[in-house]
Formats: C-alpha cells, structure tokens, sequence
C-alpha cells in the first residue's frame, strides 16, 4: 500500500502537468480567432474624457494628428479622430485599428499590438496631470504617428492584394514588380515609360513610372529644384493635356522634401501641386526617385490625383500604399 501512494501521486501530477501543456495551443487558438478591426482607413479613436478633450490635451492631440496632410491643395487631417470618453470604449468601440488613450494616473507610455481585434495598433499616454501628458504627447507624437501609419499602409495594401491587375511589362521592361489593383488599367506604354490609371466618380487616379541616369539628380542643395525640373519635362512629354496647357509643378507652392526608402532602397520622396498652367486644373502628387545603384539608374515612381472639388488625403494614401509595394527583381 505504501508503494501504491506515491505511484497515485506521480500519476495525478504527470496528468496535471499534460492538462496544463494541453491548454498552451488553445490559448494560441484563441488568439488567432481574434476579432477583425473595423474603421476607415485614417480613422483614429481618441479614449480621453470630455474635460480633456476640450482643454489643453485635446488641443495638442489635434495639433499633431488632426496636422495638415503635406502636398494637397486643400487641408485635410492626418487622421479622422473619434472622441469618446474612457466609459464608451468598450464592445465595437474597441476593434477599432487604431486608438490613442489618455489617463490620469503615474507617467506611463504603453504600445500595444492587436490587444482587442487585429491588426490593430493602440497607445496608452498616463500622467498625473494635463501637463504630464502633454508633455508626453510632444515627445512621442512622431513616432506614434509613424506607427498608426505604418498599421493603415498595411491595412490598405491587405485590401489591394485581394484582387491585382496583371502588368507583366513591368517586370520585362523596369524590371520590377508592383500590386496594382484591378480597378487601374494600363493606359500608356512608350519609351519605358508607364502611365497607369484608375477612373474615379469626379477625376482619375494615376501612376507613372520611368527611369533615368542616376547622376540626373545632383546631390546639392538644390535637390528639389533637379527633382521638379525633371517631373516638369516628363510630364510635358508624355502627359496628354488640353490643347496650349503642360502639365508641371505649381509655381506657388514649393513642394516638400523627405527621405524615404522603398524596397529597402533609398529615395526621394516629393510632395507638392501639380497644374496645367493656365487650364485651372490641378492636383497633389508624390514622387519618389529611387536611387538603384545596382541597375546604375534613379527608378522614378509618381502618383497624382485629379478630383476637383472634393476630398484627395485617402486617394493619396492609396497611391502611395500601391507604390510602396514596389520590388526590384
């Protein structure tokens, strides 16, 4: 009998131990079965209460995510911000891709990856007072930024992946590769130069791609003006437009300058107006000039709305979700 007792409790805590080695993958199951996020592309939940909300933090939440997108003719946001008081943020208040949440307690930061639905990106700023967090916000209002963006790029080319117009000239005469959606259409091919275009309710949307020698931009301090000339010569070349007018960069603004990469490559990366002078039509653009050092050439990618009179930040972001699926073969 007393061999017995000890084989009894090896056995319990051997089934105990597969019991607890057995739930790990339903944990895992569960995990994956996790609601899909909701929301518009650019949609951003602010969980702060309401006092906030009209003082000094939701000021400087607006100040940073409601900024004016770079490039477009008109002001539009960065993010469409819905407000709602920490009570309300529960059910499908919370699948929602992106959040920001603000709370009164210890300075904290906190970032979260798909915590309610996925994918989803979320951030809880804490501080003791308006000012704490205020001063949190500053510090990582870039980055946090860059993150949301990150997220809805991500989003956006999830949706363009799921039905892809075939352009194989790409590959044989660029030598890359690109998710485009089936609603563009290939409406010019000449001297290796692409114009690729999708028809819209008020305008088109539109995507050009072309190489040059990669000394055509000279590195100096006048990067924008080689950038824009360019553009302006292309344009006029291959840009069909209403007799007597050329499609070029607005005079009146200058176009904004950043670094980027694409494909893990360096580039250029220009926001600013089109217009065809003296025609009253116009548009934003971003153009992003790639230095491909292994092919000795600058690979130039571009897209440019037409839509007047109505909202463009969205139909931008799709264009430069598309680009930024760009591969070199």
């Amino acid at each position: 009998m007393k061999k017995i007792i000890p084989i009894l409790v090896l056995s319990i805590l051997f089934a105990v131990g597969c019991s607890e080695k057995k739930e790990k993958p339903e944990e895992k199951r569960d995990r994956s079965a996790m609601a899909q996020s909701v929301g518009r592309i650019n949609e951003l939940s602010v969980v702060v209460d309401n006092e906030l909300w009209k003082g000094k933090v939701g000021e400087t939440i607006r100040k940073y995510f409601a900024a004016e997108v770079a490039g477009l003719p008109q002001e539009e946001p960065l993010f469409s911000m819905r407000q709602m008081p920490p009570q309300a943020f529960f059910g499908i208040s919370r699948k929602n891709r992106t959040f920001l949440k603000i709370e009164i307690e210890n300075n904290n930061f906190k970032e979260f990856k798909n915590k309610y639905a996925t994918p989803q990106a979320g951030i809880v700023i804490s501080g003791k007072d308006a000012n704490e967090i205020i001063k949190i916000l500053e510090e990582k209002a870039e980055y946090i930024i860059s993150k949301y963006k990150a997220t809805e790029t991500k989003e956006k080319q999830r949706r363009i992946n799921k039905s892809l117009e075939k352009i194989p000239e790409l590959e044989e005469k660029l030598g890359i590769t690109m998710k485009i959606p089936s609603a563009y259409r290939l409406a010019k091919l000449e001297d290796n130069f692409f114009w690729i275009r999708k028809d819209i309710t008020h305008g088109s949307m539109n995507l050009i791609a072309y190489e040059l020698p990669i000394n055509t931009i000279k590195k100096d301090s006048n990067i924008v003006g080689s950038i824009i000339k360019i553009r302006d010569s292309i344009g006029a070349i291959y840009i069909p437009t209403i007799e007597g007018g050329r499609f070029i960069t607005e005079e009146a603004y200058a176009p904004y300058l950043f670094k980027s990469s694409i494909d893990n490559t360096f580039a250029y990366e220009t926001k600013g107006t089109w217009e065809v002078k003296g025609k009253f039509m116009a548009g934003p653009f971003v153009n992003y000039a790639i230095e491909d050092k292994k092919n000795n050439r600058l690979l130039v990618l571009e897209g440019f709305v037409f839509a007047p009179s109505v909202n463009k930040r969205d139909n931008m972001f799709e264009l430069e979700a598309i680009m930024k699926t760009m591969k070199f073969k």
